[in-house]
Parts: structure tokens; sequence; C-alpha cells
């Protein structure tokens, strides 16, 4: 993550996400938003694995529920900013998940 990094306006579209991505990750400035996140996606993926054992839809209501609870928190209470899943829902979507895999790969500290 590049610090110094100006997030584009919130109004702001974007056409492509890798001009998106910029933007997102300057929404996720704070260390414990990060962390939240990382959290709440791991979450994602138990209640997506139990769901596939089991069969059992309710684990997909718990996956949306737990990745969306730990992302709102940080953003809330320690980024102090609204989510972009409120403005790009999708580009957010794909947000997460890069930034989970740029995590794991060791591009972004936690």
């Amino acid at each position: 993550m590049t610090e110094g990094h100006d997030p584009a306006p919130a109004s702001r579209t974007f056409d492509r996400f890798a001009d998106f991505y910029p933007f997102y990750l300057g929404e996720h400035r704070n260390t414990t938003c990060r962390r939240l996140h990382f959290v709440g996606s791991w979450g994602v993926i138990a209640f997506l694995v139990t769901f596939a054992a089991t069969g059992n839809a309710w684990w997909l209501l718990a996956a949306v529920v737990c990745g969306y609870a730990f992302a709102w928190v940080g953003h809330f209470f320690f980024e102090k900013n609204r989510p972009a899943t409120f403005r790009h829902p999708i580009y957010s979507l794909m947000g997460d998940w890069v930034m989970f895999r740029d995590i794991c790969v060791g591009r972004i500290k936690l």
C-alpha cells in the first residue's frame, strides 16, 4: 500500500477496476480496518466451506453477514469513513478479494 495516496472523491465513477483499486486502498489505510477485512474474508471462506459440506443455505447468509460485519465495523469505528460498498458494490467486492490476496502474498502489510 502506498503512503500519501490521495483517494478520489467518493462521488467519482470508475470505468475499470484497475482505476478503482487505488481508490479502494485509500479507503483502507487504517491497519485495524484491514485486519478486520482480512478476518471477515477468512470467515466468509469458512462459511462457504461449511455450506459446501452441509448443503445448508443458512451458511451462505452467515458468509455474507460475516464479511460485511467485520468490514463495516472497520470502516465505521476505525477508518471513520463510509464503506465503498454503498457507492461501488461490485468493484468493492472485487477489491475485498484482491486486497485479501495482496495481504496473503505480502504486498499489503497487516
